[in-house]
């Protein structure tokens, strides 16, 4: 497997199916956001007026019926429910036995439920010491390193390529090939990338079309940010009304105003990890913009600085693994690209690069980007990993193309997650 700082890449091939093209909420209720369907059956859906027509009568809180309800996410506005939990709390539905089957043999929909007597298999972490698991228990809901995140339900490798595999094809506002041109040029072994040595005449970015990209609000958005950080670890930063203001506004457009956002939140939602999207942003703000500290116990760094914006520590380039910082300090001539040890399969963009590079007299000896993404992308893949798989490898599938994230986590912190 190949491995390039927080990106580790191996061409292993998944393949994603969609479901059909029905305007019918039947089977989909509080599922995500779905561009191959006509119509939406999620909570979001009432916000941005794309519900299918009926969305009421099988998904809303007043709703009696497990109709199109069977395993969902427990909601306590409803007034019966048809998840596998129901029945140890006295809330079912009247119909959730004829309609849900709770002597079902799959996991599907069931994975870390708790025991429950009338099954005639299991889901839980403790199904294999008792001998009776589901058959598919060990393909939906063991995988290595499975978990929620933030509570609700185990969240497998397979889910968290389904949906990195939607946010993938959601990328709407991704550039496009005569939007961004770029020029890889020297191509070394990974025993040379520690070499310092510049191999590439020419600047990486050949050409980018900032007029279409960075007017785009996320774009716009992720720049007002971008330049509110000292990348000397060890000096505590300080935010300003107005810098505050610019991470709240970068959360809420990429997140709450994209179809991409949408999708990520529509996901978590639906295995309890957040009750509300206000639940949603709030998390991502504390996770990415609270500080932490990285030397001599000072409030000097935080997740979007160590990620997008890149820092210094110890003489040495740390972090930064954006390719729209890396295009505007090129272009300021404050870095200078040497060369790059690993180019991915895609043929378009996004595509992921290992780059050899000084900023400003520091080097970096593999930084890696996923190139040409839109900032919504790269924030939602990132957020993904955190939120699932905190201080593991992360399994993601981009295209057909299996993609890995390490995360890590760290104590000296406000957020309560790391």
């Amino acid at each position: 497997m190949k491995i390039i700082a927080v990106f580790a890449l191996c061409m292993t091939l998944f393949c994603q199916g969609y479901g059909n093209p029905l305007a019918s909420c039947q089977g989909r209720c509080g599922y995500g956001t779905d561009s191959n369907f006509s119509c939406q059956c999620n909570p979001s859906c009432e916000r941005f007026k794309d519900c299918c027509s009926d969305y009421a009568e099988l998904c809303k809180a007043g709703s009696t019926s497990c109709k199109g309800r069977c395993g969902e996410n427990y909601n306590s506005q409803n007034k019966c429910h048809c998840n596998s939990k129901c029945t140890q709390h006295n809330n079912c539905c009247s119909d959730y036995a004829d309609l849900c089957n709770t002597g079902a043999m799959s996991c599907k929909g069931r994975c870390g439920e708790n025991y429950n007597s009338q099954n005639k298999c299991h889901c839980n972490s403790k199904c294999a010491q008792h001998n009776n698991c589901c058959s598919d228990y060990a393909d939906l809901c063991n995988s290595e390193g499975g978990g929620g995140g933030g509570g609700g339900a185990v969240i497998t490798d397979v889910e968290i390529k389904a949906v990195s595999e939607a946010l993938y094809a959601l990328d709407s506002n991704k550039a496009s090939a005569s939007e961004l041109i770029i020029d890889p040029q020297a191509l070394v072994p990974d025993s040379q990338t520690s070499s310092q040595t510049d191999l590439s005449s020419v600047p990486l970015f050949s050409y980018v079309d900032e007029g279409v990209l960075f007017s785009r609000p996320t774009y716009a958005a992720f720049l007002a940010v971008l330049d509110n950080y000292n990348r000397m670890t060890g000096q505590a930063e300080d935010f300003s009304p107005q810098q505050l203001a610019e991470q709240e506004t970068f959360v809420r457009e990429t997140m709450s105003n994209t179809e991409l956002g949408r999708e990520l939140f529509a996901f978590l939602y639906t295995k309890g990890v957040y009750a509300t999207e206000e639940d949603f942003i709030y998390d991502l703000k504390m996770m990415w913009f609270g500080l932490y500290s990285r030397n001599n116990n000072r409030m000097d760094s935080s997740g979007f600085e160590h990620i997008f914006a890149g820092e210094v520590k110890g003489g040495k380039v740390s972090g930064f693994h954006n390719w729209i910082q890396f295009y505007l300090l090129e272009k300021s001539g404050l870095l200078n690209y040497y060369s790059h040890s690993f180019n991915g399969p895609w043929t378009n963009y996004p595509d992921v690069m290992g780059m050899q590079f000084k900023w400003d007299g520091y080097f970096k000896q593999v930084g890696s980007a996923i190139i040409g993404c839109s900032p919504e992308f790269d924030f939602a893949l990132y957020s993904l990993c955190y939120i699932t798989r905190p201080g593991k490898q992360c399994r993601l599938s981009l295209g057909g193309q299996e993609l890995i994230i390490q995360t890590y986590t760290w104590e000296k912190t406000f957020y309560a997650m790391r």
